[in-house]
Parts: structure tokens; C-alpha cells; sequence
């Protein structure tokens, strides 16, 4: 078993009566990677966490936590605590103060005084609520209760953080806030597993992402490799002429597939074939031919673009 692995799962099944949520999966997390999953509901996203977490049995398969064999019994409660989960629901108790809250956590997790004290006062300054160590949690927007159920999940310096649907609902600055704070999580060396509708969410945190289909994971890879094998390369190009004639100069080159205007202005997103030096061919030919160009780069279909395709792949 490879040390190099937060997470390898082996013929990962769990079937619920007649329903299979999670249907042979192998899935492999290196260390210190930010692992996003992605998939729309009743793909099994939250059945495998689950697992992951020992919050469920499996039906059948087995899971490796750092080469380590997870089982849901009595045998391994030292790996288990070396676990953070936070789950999509995990109520908070509205009625005790953030420290009192953080502090019944880490009594929990068995951490002595004076380590007990010092780690709270850390993860506070980490999600951003060293100032309201005080205040009662009912008074806390919703952004702050969930950057304190991730205190509450790192409390015990966990070396595998399991999060399920964690933005769901904020505003974007709350995002903001919690993409910060997982970004220095995995600096520290945390393996992170997120799963999240919010796709531009993940392609800003995630090194590699898994897509779940019908309990199925139909693709496990790299981010960057998902991008150069599915994203068409795009560029963008405004000019102060007239469209017509740069899309009569367009129409000549073959590595061009296809453009799109854009409403309000005088653009066209570009569909090419080429790589770089093509790309410079492109526009030595674009200036040569007099036109007007203000603008010329190129973007990158996003990550919900992709997960759009593959599923139509998958479909088709």
C-alpha cells in the first residue's frame, strides 16, 4: 500500500435495499492534494464520504486511510480520530458561546490543558472569529457557523478533512472567506476532500477533481489534465471595424471551428484547434489584413463547461 495515498478505496460498494449508492469504486487521493467531487444529487457523493468518514458501513470493498485499513469497529480508533467530517446538516447548538462550543469539541477529543486552550485560540484565529470567541452562536451570520463547524472539524488536527457541501448557501465573500481558509489548511500539508455544487468553488482550490454518475465514478484526474484533454482552447477578440469583415478573415483559417458574438459589443468568442503558434499565426494574419483589433487573448472553458460536456458524453 502506497504511503503517498490519503485515500485508496477498493471495489467501494453500498447498496440500500434495492438502491446502489456507490457502486465499485477504486479512488485514489495523494497526500496534501485538495480532491474536489463533483456530481448531481443522488450521484452518491455524500453515501461515499460517508464511508470515507466511518459514518456508514460499506457493503462490500475496503478503504485505506495512509496505507491504513479503515473499519467501522473497534479496531483502529487512533486512524478514526486522525479524521475531520463536516457533514452537509451538522447542527450547531445555537444556546452555548463559540468557545464553549469549540472547548466541549476538543474535551471530546480528549486534548489536555494547557495544548486544549492554545488549539482553540489557534483554529479561532484561523476561520477568522478570534473576536467572537464570546458571542452566542444563534447571533452568528450563517458564514461565521460554518467556518465555526470547521473549526469544530479541525479541532483535533486531523490529517484527513472529509467536507460535504460546505458553501452551500453563503454568499460570495462568505466563499471567499472559506476558500482562504482551505487554502492554508492544505499549505499545512492537510489532505482535503470537498464536494460542492459550486464548481468555480472548486477549480480555484481543488489539484484534482472525481465525477460521480448514478453511483458510478466516471472520471478521476488531475485538474490540469481534465483542462488540456477536454477544454477547447477560446480566444477572445474585439475590433473596431466592422464584424463582417473579421469574420470573412476567420472563415479562411481551418483551425477555426466555430465563433460566438457577443451581445453589446464588437466581439466574437473563437473556437481553435491550434496551440501556440498557430495562435501567433492567427493574429500576424488578422493584423496583416487591417483589422482593427483591440483585443485578442485567450480564456479557458471553465470547469462547469466540462462537467456539462462529459455528461452529455456520458448520456450519449
Amino acid at each position: 500500500m502506497s504511503q503517498e495515498l490519503a485515500i485508496a478505496t477498493y471495489g467501494l460498494t453500498k447498496r440500500f435495499e434495492r438502491h446502489i449508492a456507490v457502486n465499485e469504486i477504486d479512488l485514489q487521493v495523494r497526500s496534501g492534494e485538495v480532491y474536489g467531487l463533483i456530481g448531481p444529487n443522488g450521484a452518491g457523493k455524500t453515501t461515499l464520504i460517508r464511508m470515507l468518514a466511518a459514518a456508514e458501513e460499506p457493503t462490500k470493498g475496503e478503504i485505506y486511510i495512509n496505507g491504513d485499513r479503515l473499519l467501522r469497529d473497534d479496531s483502529n480508533p487512533h486512524l478514526k480520530q486522525r479524521l475531520g467530517y463536516l457533514p452537509d446538516d451538522f447542527p450547531l447548538y445555537d444556546d452555548l458561546t463559540v468557545w464553549d462550543y469549540l472547548d466541549y469539541f476538543a474535551r471530546l477529543y480528549r486534548l489536555k490543558q494547557p495544548h486544549r486552550q492554545r488549539r482553540i485560540y489557534e483554529v479561532l484565529e484561523l476561520v477568522q472569529l478570534g473576536n467572537k470567541r464570546k458571542s452566542i452562536i444563534s447571533t452568528l451570520s450563517r458564514g461565521m457557523k460554518q467556518r465555526l463547524s470547521l473549526a469544530r472539524t479541525i479541532i483535533h488536527e486531523p490529517i484527513l478533512l472529509l467536507l460535504d457541501e460546505p458553501v452551500s448557501g453563503l454568499d460570495p465573500i462568505a466563499r471567499m472567506q472559506f476558500r482562504q481558509i482551505i487554502k492554508i489548511l492544505q499549505e499545512a500539508g492537510m489532505t482535503i476532500l470537498i464536494s460542492s455544487h459550486v464548481l468555480s468553488d472548486l477549480a480555484e482550490l481543488c489539484t484534482s477533481v472525481g465525477i460521480m454518475e448514478l453511483g458510478f465514478l466516471v472520471e478521476s484526474t488531475s485538474l490540469a489534465e481534465l483542462y488540456s484533454r477536454l477544454s477547447r482552447q477560446q480566444i477572445m477578440m474585439t475590433t473596431l471595424g466592422e464584424l463582417d469583415s473579421l469574420q470573412r478573415e476567420l472563415i479562411k483559417n481551418p483551425l477555426i471551428k466555430e465563433w460566438e458574438i457577443i451581445p453589446g459589443k464588437n466581439s466574437l468568442k473563437v473556437s481553435f484547434a491550434g496551440g501556440k503558434t498557430e495562435i501567433a499565426q492567427l493574429l500576424r494574419s488578422l493584423i496583416q489584413a487591417e483589422i482593427p483589433l483591440t483585443e485578442f487573448h485567450c480564456i479557458q472553458e471553465d470547469l462547469e463547461t466540462i462537467f456539462l460536456k462529459l455528461g452529455h458524453q456520458q448520456a450519449s
